[in-house]
């Protein structure tokens, strides 16, 4: 330890190492349940590259593990620490190093908060479309990490096709560059994309290069109200079928409109089965909205209500974004899964996870971005009965099995992290997974970087 702390300062300022147990001990875990978090032996908190490099070269030099972490406000316990381990935390490397509106590009550091970001370029007339629900907190360099998504995915992406190039410190400390800042560039392997979704596993990102939009119009919202998942999903497959764009197409079951209610006093249709939230931003935004209400109503909707301004359509996606906070607080604990299946598929995820529920007797609302079937089956449940964990443990592992089965993935935006490692293999194979650790290999031969996550 003394080693350590030592070499640590030689490359850090006092203040960017921290050794009080009761403060690195905040530090042990992101927001996944079910996860073991290991006690650090010190906390890190560079500004710049060079200190970065200076705590991998220490890591090396000591043989110590390195558990990169950003806001920790993850749901698979990728940013948990490991017993004795550095914690790297990013947080204070927040810049924004560049904002270029002929490029459309951003430079950025991974501390930068994704909201902050949005905000930034937003005066430049440009748009940053990743935007996790914990965009308010969550980092640049976590989204990178785990490949996270949101809710405006259906019609511009997720995380990954908005990374042109990054800066990583290797686990012996070494500087590669990867990736472009030009529109176009296709030479040699794709390394940018392979750190994209590594869970900090390959490397420390220390600045990313962005790509950016213009901005669209402010968007427009309608909510439709079925009586059925099975209706609303049907709903979803004519939308996409007939080629519409929206930019959000989101579900909430029932269990999720009520707890939305019970937490907001939004006065969402408690009589609904499912609710369906579908969003436009472009120039003919009404038309487009006033044609998807019509394909809900053939599909079964029993109303369908637009909004009539954006200040309108916030409120209705302000319902969506407090899903996950009005969930938490039926039980004392929540496990949130992340599983996507093919859109077609989408009404027997949803009414599968519903059937395990019940076989449980456990409360599991849903609240899904449909519009690219990935769902987030909520696991509500009582941690102090053991009776009562072991089946929502038991749920948590019935709906990736389920989503598996219906041709889909075990995480669509969350990342493998420690929750669902035994997961990857049974959807990847043998093959892919021998694959799959000689990579790991080759950049961090001595095991150093997040061990135990991913692989």
């Amino acid at each position: 330890m003394g080693d350590l702390i030592r070499l640590l300062r030689k490359g850090l300022p006092a203040e960017a190492v921290l050794t009080d147990p009761d403060v690195t001990a905040s530090y042990a875990s992101d927001m996944a349940g079910f996860c073991a978090a290991g006690t650090p032996a010190v906390v890190v908190l560079p500004r710049t590259v060079e200190e970065v490099r200076q705590v991998m070269r220490t890591a090396t030099e000591l043989r110590v593990p390195v558990v990169p972490q950003g806001a920790r406000t993850g749901l698979s316990g990728a940013a948990n620490a490991t017993e004795g381990c550095m914690v790297l935390s990013l947080v204070k490397m927040d810049r924004i190093i560049e904002i270029d509106p002929v490029e459309r590009i951003a430079v950025v550091e991974p501390g930068v908060v994704n909201a902050v970001l949005s905000r930034a370029v937003a005066e430049h007339g440009l748009y940053y479309p990743p935007d996790p629900s914990s965009w308010e907190q969550c980092t640049i360099g976590g989204n990178i990490g785990t490949g996270s998504g949101g809710l405006c995915c259906v019609k511009y992406g997720v995380t990954a096709e908005y990374v042109l190039g990054l800066e990583v410190v290797l686990a012996d400390g070494r500087l590669l560059t990867t990736g472009r800042r030009t529109a176009k560039g296709v030479a040699g392997y794709d390394l940018t994309r392979l750190f994209v979704g590594s869970e900090g596993s390959l490397g420390v990102v220390v600045r990313a290069v962005l790509a950016l939009k213009p901005a669209p119009p402010q968007q427009l919202a309608l909510a439709a109200e079925f009586p059925s998942t099975a209706a609303a999903c049907e709903a979803v497959r004519r939308i996409m079928a007939r080629g519409h764009a929206p930019c959000l197409l989101e579900l909430m079951d029932r269990t999720t409109v009520h707890a939305v209610n019970a937490l907001a006093r939004m006065g969402l249709p408690e009589s609904t089965e499912a609710l369906l939230l579908a969003a436009f931003d472009t120039p003919h935004a009404a038309a487009d909205l006033a044609a998807v209400g019509e394909l809900c109503t053939g599909a079964g909707a029993t109303e369908v209500v637009p909004a009539d301004s954006p200040a309108e359509s916030e409120l209705l996606l302000q319902a969506r974004r407090m899903s996950l906070p009005a969930l938490e607080r039926l039980r004392p604990a929540t496990m949130i899964d992340d599983v996507c299946v093919p859109r077609g598929r989408l009404a027997e995820m949803l009414d599968g996870t519903a059937a395990i529920a019940e076989r449980h007797g456990l409360t599991i609302g849903v609240c899904a971005h449909a519009g690219d079937g990935n769902t987030h089956p909520v696991v509500c449940f009582d941690p102090a009965d053991p009776g009562e964990a072991r089946r929502a443990r038991e749920s948590f592992e019935e709906i990736m099995a389920l989503g598996l089965e219906l041709g889909g993935t075990i995480t669509g935006e969350h990342g493998v992290g420690l929750l669902k490692r035994e997961w990857l293999a049974k959807e990847a194979g043998p093959v892919a997974m021998e694959l799959q650790r000689g990579i790991k290999q080759v950049f961090d031969p001595l095991g150093l970087l997040n061990p135990g996550k991913v692989l």
